[in-house]
Parts: structure tokens; C-alpha cells; sequence
């Protein structure tokens, strides 16, 4: 016996279009509602799978799901695996306190590196973490390190040259060239 869809609503089949054919949403729920449609218009699960390119056990699953709940049955289900470490509040702290200029937190210094933020977030936060998750959670966030300022270019102190004083007397002037 095949598989087919139910018999959609009018709300469900204008939602099934719409996600079948956007772009904005996950590929995944696009192909699922894909699956759907094909199935609403009458095509065998074998035919869906081989217009999509996807196996018919699949198809078979996503229509079977769909018919028990709906278009939340094309959403993923939790998995398995081990609990997450950290909580969305903590994350919001990192990336919080990754977007504060340090002189804002009356830090000696101008920007963060992974090892001064993970320095500040166990003081400061009581947030233990090793610096390679910071970096996978602010990348998972878009934020990007700049390499480390070297010696050479502005410097961050205004008053550097009047500290630093003069040259050394050893150090050759040359002269402009004519």
C-alpha cells in the first residue's frame, strides 16, 4: 500500500507553498515541505524521491509524519546526546561581555584577546571555560578575532611618545635628500 498525504486545509496548503518555495528557510524544511506538496498533487513516494533526489524511506517518513502532526512533524526532533554545557544566559554573558570595550570595565587595556576575555569572564563572571569554546561560541555568532595588535602602527596610548622620551643619541639621523 502507498503512502499519501492527508487531505491539507486551505491554511496548511498555503503554508506548504509558501515554505516549498522560500528561501529563507532551513533546506531541510524546504525539501520536507517539498516532499508534501508532491505527495498533495498525487506523485507516489518513489517518484518524490527520485524528483528530489532523496531516498524513498525518507519521503515515506516525512509524509507519515506530517499526516500525524502537521506541519510541526517537518520540524527536527530533539536528539539524543549529552546535555548542553552551557545555557543560553551564559552564552548571552559572553557574547555580552566580548561586545563591552574593556576600558568600559575599567580593564588596563583596549581590546579583548581570547585569553583576556576567558582571563575576565572566570574573575569577573565566575564563568570556567576553556578559550577554543569562546572562539566556537562567538563564531557561531558571527564575531570574528582580530590578529593581536603587533608593536608597530597607532599606538593605543596617546601620551606613548612623552613616556617613551627621546631617541637614543647611537641612533643615526639622515638627512633629506635635496
Amino acid at each position: 500500500m502507498t503512502i499519501r498525504v492527508r487531505e491539507l486545509t486551505e491554511t496548511e496548503s498555503k503554508e506548504i507553498e509558501r515554505v516549498a518555495r522560500a528561501r529563507t528557510e532551513t533546506a531541510r524544511l524546504v525539501e520536507r515541505a517539498r516532499i508534501v506538496r508532491l505527495s498533495a498533487e498525487g506523485k507516489s513516494p518513489p517518484e518524490i524521491a527520485e524528483e528530489l533526489k532523496v531516498n524513498a524511506t525518507c519521503v515515506r517518513l516525512w509524509i507519515k509524519r506530517f499526516n500525524q502532526d502537521g506541519m510541526l512533524g517537518l520540524q527536527d526532533k530533539a536528539r539524543s546526546g549529552a546535555p548542553r554545557t552551557y545555557d543560553d544566559a551564559t552564552v548571552g554573558v559572553i557574547v555580552a561581555t566580548a561586545l563591552t570595550a574593556p576600558q568600559t570595565l575599567e580593564l588596563p587595556f583596549s581590546t579583548w584577546t581570547l585569553d583576556r576575555l576567558a582571563a575576565y569572564l572566570v574573575e569577573g563572571k565566575g564563568i570556567h571555560m576553556r578559550r577554543s569554546r569562546i572562539s566556537d561560541i562567538l563564531a557561531a555568532k558571527g564575531l570574528r578575532w582580530r590578529k593581536q595588535e603587533a608593536w608597530f602602527g597607532e599606538r593605543v596610548d596617546p601620551q606613548f611618545a612623552e613616556k617613551r622620551g627621546r631617541s637614543r643619541s647611537s641612533t643615526l639621523h639622515h638627512q633629506k635628500a635635496a
